[in-house]
C-alpha cells in the first residue's frame, strides 16, 4: 500500500442500518490491501471498530493498516439500530455530497456508498430523488447514469430502474436504450478493460415478443435499433428471450446483459450470486460502487450483517479506479 495513495471513500449511509457494521467488517478484511476511509459520525460506528479521525484523505493509506480512517461529520443525533431518525437525514445527504466532491477532486480514488433509507431522507429532508443513483447523477451535473449489477458470474444493466412495471413501455424509448447500451459498452472498455465488449440485449416481452404475438416493441423498434448499433460497430446479441439468456452456457456468449426493467435484471444476478453482487453506477465522471442490498434494519446492531457485498464493492472500486 503506497503511502499517501488516494483511498476508496465509504459514505456512511443510513446510520441506523447495517452500514456502520459492514464498513467496519470490510475494513478488517481489507486493511492490508486497499487504502480506505469512512465519512460519517464516529459515534455511529460499532463499538469494536478501531478507528482514527483524520484531517485529510492523504493520511488514510498510512492509517488503514492499523485503524479505520474516519473523516468526521457530526450528525444531530446518535443512531438506534433498526430505527432511522429523520433528524439525521440532512447529515446522510451532506456526507454523500461531500464524498462526491472529494472523489471528483481526486482526493479520493473512488466512492463506495453504504445503503440509505429513502423514507427517512424524505421525512427528514424532503429528499427529491428516487434513489442513490439519481442523486449521484445530479451531483455530477446531470450525467446520464446507468446502474450495473456485477459479480464474477454476471454483469447486468437495467435500461429502466425504479419505476412501476406499467410505466416501463412508455419510459423505454429508443434514446434510453441507445444511451444504456453506449454507456455500458464504453464503461466496459474504460473501467473494466474489455477491449471489445459483447452485450446481450433482452427483449421487453415474453419470448422477445414471439413475432408480435406477445407484444410488438421488438418488431416496431427494438430489433431495428440493435441492428443499427451493430452496424455502427458494437458487438450486440438480441433481442433475446430473457428466460433463456442467463443460464451458464448463454452467459459465456457476452460480457454484460442489458435488461429492459428492474426485476428482469436483478432476479438473475441475485439468484446466481446474492452475497457477492455489487451495484456499480456507470456514466458518472468518477467511480462509484455500492453493496447490492439495503439497510437491513431487522438485523442492524446484532453483529449478524454479512459484509461480503461491501468487501466486493470496495475491491471493485479500487480496481476500476486504477483504470481511470
Amino acid at each position: 500500500m503506497t503511502s499517501g495513495a488516494a483511498p476508496v471513500l465509504i459514505s456512511c449511509g443510513e446510520p441506523a442500518g447495517i452500514g456502520p457494521e459492514i464498513a467496519a467488517k470490510a475494513w478488517a478484511h481489507l486493511s492490508e490491501q486497499i487504502p480506505l476511509a469512512w465519512m460519517g459520525d464516529p459515534r455511529h460506528l460499532t463499538r469494536d471498530c478501531p478507528y482514527q479521525v483524520i484531517a485529510n484523505l492523504s493520511e488514510a493509506a498510512d492509517v488503514t493498516p492499523h485503524a479505520l480512517p474516519v473523516l468526521a461529520h457530526a450528525f444531530p443525533k446518535d443512531a438506534t439500530p433498526g430505527a432511522p431518525d429523520p433528524a439525521n437525514a440532512h447529515g446522510v445527504i451532506d456526507v454523500i455530497a461531500q464524498a462526491v466532491a472529494l472523489v471528483q477532486s481526486g482526493e479520493a480514488a473512488a466512492l463506495c456508498t453504504a445503503p440509505i433509507h429513502k423514507k427517512a431522507l424524505i421525512d427528514g429532508a424532503g429528499f427529491a430523488y428516487p434513489g442513490h443513483t439519481e442523486y449521484l447523477a445530479a451531483l455530477a451535473g446531470g450525467a446520464r447514469a446507468v446502474m450495473m449489477l456485477a459479480s464474477d458470474q454476471l454483469r447486468v444493466v437495467p435500461a429502466t430502474i425504479h419505476i412501476a412495471l406499467q410505466d416501463v413501455p412508455t419510459a423505454l424509448t429508443p434514446g434510453v436504450l441507445r444511451d444504456t447500451i453506449e454507456i455500458t459498452a464504453r464503461s466496459l472498455r474504460d473501467r473494466f478493460g474489455i477491449e471489445t465488449p459483447r452485450l446481450a440485449i433482452a427483449g421487453l416481452n415474453p419470448h422477445a415478443g414471439e413475432g408480435g404475438a406477445m407484444g410488438r416493441e421488438e418488431l416496431d423498434w427494438i430489433t431495428a435499433l440493435i441492428d443499427r448499433m451493430r452496424d455502427e460497430g458494437l458487438a450486440l446479441l438480441g433481442p433475446l428471450p430473457a428466460d433463456t439468456m442467463f443460464h451458464a452456457a448463454a452467459r459465456k456468449r457476452y460480457d454484460a446483459a442489458i435488461a429492459m426493467y428492474h426485476d428482469q435484471a436483478l432476479i438473475p444476478i441475485k439468484t446466481l450470486d446474492f452475497d457477492k453482487g455489487v451495484n456499480v453506477t456507470l456514466g458518472l465522471p468518477f467511480v462509484r460502487t455500492s453493496p447490492d442490498h439495503g439497510t437491513a434494519f431487522d438485523i442492524a446492531g446484532k453483529g449478524m450483517a454479512n459484509a461480503t457485498s461491501m468487501i466486493e464493492a470496495l475491491k471493485l472500486a479500487a480496481r476500476m479506479s486504477e483504470r481511470r
